[in-house]
């Protein structure tokens, strides 16, 4: 068996192989038992790809084999599973969901007490158990605890986004709503109807194959035509399991993470509410947001790429506000994990209550020029290759003061991804080309 190793949100692949496999499912949700929960509960939840029922069947018998009690809430959106763990008190979390990935892909992520992601000391505990020699359940009896529905969980989650919405807050606002075929497909266009809004819903449907597919925060596209044709005020799209959020204004422009950083810091800190006078992004986030921020006397601190590394240096400098610009946005003095429905909601409110139109309120900013570009690799490491080196190397030298660049392998997925921020879009391009073809040529 190939090792094990977790990536940079959990344990990610193409579902039915490893690791993403019923065997390997089984030795990951003993693992979680044995390091998590001491003979305690956890509660899981997944997102609708046709592969959740086998990884749920197999992590629940992998956590049973531990002693751990298992209540299954059924799909619901990361978010809502993390406060269930921290509102009633559980060992841990299991979240089935490959986030913005395929629908042919799955992965297992993993909460701990408090609703908080796994230290990577408890990864590192998680890994050596499951990749020693012997099997770790050999012996061990099928189901050891019990597995139980409990179609409750989601209960704190609708009552903290209920206590927003009172009073039809968003009444008014004509929204666009893409569900991405996930897991906000049951929740998100009821609960900004209940907000008040007239509600367009796309992508609400999903069949197990569908999630993700041309739809959601990372296939904008149809949300923005869409808000353009149905001449709405704004439009809000997530991910598979609704822990990302990107906005669209009336013109049919993109609001990303930056963005939505921007604005709720802009609000929070005209009332006293920024704690730390920072908000924490990545590398990746754009350098007009740290220019912006800079004018609100509000710092920008920047950590690896990631959530568990935004929440974790939020949580070493005691700031209340952080995210990523995918559209990751962290308020943990709210929610315990990140969430695309709260976060998109709270500045739809101002937007609502501002009388501004989207594109004024929800764009803060003006961002500098910055081009992404992922590619596809066949396995190994590119970016150790030489000739890749150098023109990494040649791109930053040509660049200078005027712009970065950062190139990183994906860890989710056989893809390297490469920014490129300059002055204007062509020297971005130019960046983006040249590391591109090198990573290419060397296979």
């Amino acid at each position: 068996m190939n090792r094990i190793k977790f990536g940079t949100d959990g344990i990610r692949g193409l579902a039915g192989t490893a690791p993403i496999d019923a065997d390997t499912a089984r030795k990951v949700g003993f693992a979680a038992g044995q390091v998590l929960a001491d003979h305690g509960t956890a509660f899981m939840a997944r997102d609708p790809r046709q592969s959740g029922p086998m990884l749920e069947t197999a992590l629940a018998e992998g956590l049973c084999a531990a002693g751990t009690e298992v209540q299954l809430g059924g799909i619901m959106p990361t978010a809502a599973l993390a406060l269930a763990i921290q509102s009633q008190q559980a060992d841990l979390g299991v979240m089935i969901t490959a986030s913005h990935n395929p629908a042919r892909d799955n992965g297992i992520k993993l909460f701990a007490s408090g609703g908080s992601k796994i230290s990577d000391a408890q990864q590192a505990q998680m890994e050596t158990i499951i990749n020693q020699s012997a099997d770790p359940l050999a012996g061990k009896p099928a189901k050891a605890a019990t597995i139980t529905d409990n179609n409750r969980l989601a209960d704190p989650y609708l009552a903290l986004v209920h206590g927003l919405i009172t009073g039809w807050p968003l009444h008014g606002i004509k929204l666009v709503v893409d569900c991405a075929n996930g897991a906000a497909s049951c929740f998100a266009p009821m609960l900004l109807a209940e907000a008040g809004a007239e509600i367009v819903s796309i992508h609400h449907q999903p069949d197990g194959t569908n999630i993700n597919l041309n739809c959601g925060s990372t296939h904008p596209q149809s949300l923005q035509q869409r808000v353009l044709s149905e001449q709405a005020h704004a439009g809000i799209a997530f991910d598979g399991d609704a822990d990302r959020v990107l906005l669209v204004d009336e013109t049919g422009g993109l609001i990303d993470g930056d963005q939505i950083l921007a604005r709720l810091a802009t609000d929070w800190k005209a009332k006293n509410k920024l704690a730390g006078k920072s908000v924490v992004a990545t590398v990746m986030s754009n350098g007009g947001l740290a220019t912006y921020l800079s004018g609100l006397d509000v710092h920008l601190e920047r950590s690896a790429v990631g959530d568990r590394h935004v929440a974790d240096r939020m949580a070493e400098i005691k700031a209340n506000l952080g995210g990523e610009q995918s559209g990751h946005i962290l308020l943990p003095e709210i929610l315990p994990s990140g969430d695309g429905l709260i976060a998109g909601l709270l500045p739809l409110l101002g937007l609502a209550a501002s009388g501004q139109l989207a594109s004024q309120y929800l764009r803060p900013f003006e961002p500098l020029p910055q081009l992404l570009h992922n590619v596809r690799h066949t396995g190994g490491n590119p970016l150790i290759d030489l000739a890749v080196k150098t023109a990494i190397r040649k791109v930053v030298q040509q660049l200078g003061k005027e712009g970065r660049v950062l190139v990183r392998a994906s860890g989710t997925e056989p893809l390297i991804r490469i920014m490129a921020e300059a002055n204007t879009l062509e020297m971005a391009q130019s960046a983006i080309d040249q590391i591109a073809a090198a990573i290419v040529d060397a296979g």
